[in-house]
């Protein structure tokens, strides 16, 4: 499996790359072209909606093995059991094997509000399946999109992208509310907007007006100077945002991630034995990295880290393990990676943390005074393999690190 992982990075920062440099000759109908390759017998495939182009968010997800439902979980796939034993969020067996790993998370305050391009017909039905079988409190999830606009078209892709977004956002904290806000993709490289700014504050809106939570948004794109005047948008009273880091590894700009009034998450992944045992987690060379922002100022709680991110906003802030999960989509069961699968799931386990913080600036503001604290490697898992810029503390691979229980989250 560790070899398969390393070499997903490799083709991802190849496709990435070649995406990036020929961006101003790419136009929708070739930005929508998948992605395919085989490595070490695993066909990664990359959906069209995960392929930068100028002007146009992506998602940042993968498909492994097949993008075709299957009527089990793949194996090998990580569980919300799983991945919240090796985080010590539950008490789980020795190792945190897989198939072994069932007791799941059992909190939550106020709400969650997912922000995605397209409606998604089966969002309810999928849920309920995915919560199903692996024993989760079921929920609503509520389907809203900007008050004034028309019921957004399905895009395909992005369907895969909620399914992935609000059943890893509720796995990791059920007893939340859940708010899945959409809107209508721009059609035009000239669109900053998309998903709509509209759609973002109105998930703002939703989780202030139902007891303070979280957003995630698993979209991206590069950075640009008019980002300045966007980050207004993640600032509503007593909510916490969250966004991917992006696909590319290091030096690959993402926004809304680059945001100083966003979380960043990042991705790693963990390394299982020959019996299926969880061994540690590490970066990699290649994807779920981050990058310092050419626009956006330093914000205050990176002072303490400003020897490596200058005068700049450096991201991601955390990370999470983002391959590979298992998510239920349409009838069947498909295998995911990406950050897309690190946002939710860091914005679950925050909201399941119970902070209840009034805003992302406090939000991270109380991580990384987690730095000066000797409780910092108690409560979170500093991530120094897979790259030689992952160093001790905080860094831009993957900022502080992952979760280690819910403490200073």
């Amino acid at each position: 499996m560790t070899t398969f992982r390393r070499d997903i990075q490799i083709v991802m920062l190849t496709m990435v790359a070649v995406v990036l440099f020929a961006g101003a000759a790419l136009c929708p109908a070739s930005a929508q072209t998948r992605y395919e390759s085989v490595y070490n017998g695993h066909r990664i495939i990359y959906p069209g909606s995960s392929i930068p182009w100028p002007g146009r968010p992506h998602t940042n997800y993968f498909f492994v093995d097949s993008d075709q439902p299957a009527p089990q979980p793949p194996p090998g796939d990580e569980t919300p059991g799983s991945l919240a034993c090796v985080y010590h969020l539950v008490t789980g067996p020795t190792g945190c094997p897989i198939a072994t790993s069932t007791t799941v998370p059992s909190g939550g305050i106020g709400a969650i509000a997912i922000v995605d391009a397209g409606y998604y017909p089966t969002a309810q039905s999928d849920l309920n399946a995915f919560d199903s079988y692996f024993g989760i409190p079921a929920t609503t999830v509520t389907q809203v999109w900007p008050v004034g606009s028309p019921r957004p078209p399905v895009y395909t892709d992005w369907e895969v992208e909620e399914a992935l977004d609000i059943e890893w956002a509720h796995a990791m904290a059920p007893q939340a509310k859940l708010f899945l806000v959409v809107s209508a993709l721009c059609q035009t490289q000239q669109c900053a907007t998309d998903p709509s700014w509209q759609a973002v504050q109105l998930a703002g809106s939703l989780v202030a007006q139902n007891g303070g939570g979280v957003v995630s948004m698993s979209f991206a794109d590069a950075e640009i100077p008019q980002e300045l005047g966007f980050d207004q948008y993640f600032t509503s009273p007593g909510v916490v945002y969250f966004a991917a880091a992006g696909d590319g590894g290091l030096g690959v700009s993402a926004y809304p991630a680059a945001s100083p009034n966003v979380v960043a998450v990042g991705g790693t992944y963990f390394n299982r034995d020959q019996n299926g045992d969880f061994t540690y987690e590490q970066y990699y060379t290649g994807g779920g990295g981050g990058d310092i922002s050419p626009y956006e100022s330093r914000p205050s709680y990176q002072n303490l880290v400003a020897n490596i991110v200058g005068n700049y906003r450096g991201y991601p802030d955390v990370a999470s393990d983002f391959c590979c999960s298992a998510i239920y989509l349409n009838g069947g069961w498909t295998s995911v990676g990406g950050t897309s699968w690190s946002s939710p799931t860091f914005a679950g386990i925050v909201n399941a943390a119970g902070s209840r913080q009034q805003s992302s600036l406090a939000q991270l503001t109380t991580m990384y005074s987690e730095l000066l604290s000797p409780k910092y490697h108690a409560d979170f898992n500093d991530i120094t393999l897979g790259d030689p810029r992952c160093k001790v503390g905080w860094d831009l691979c993957t900022g502080l690190g992952s979760p280690k229980t819910y403490a200073g989250k």
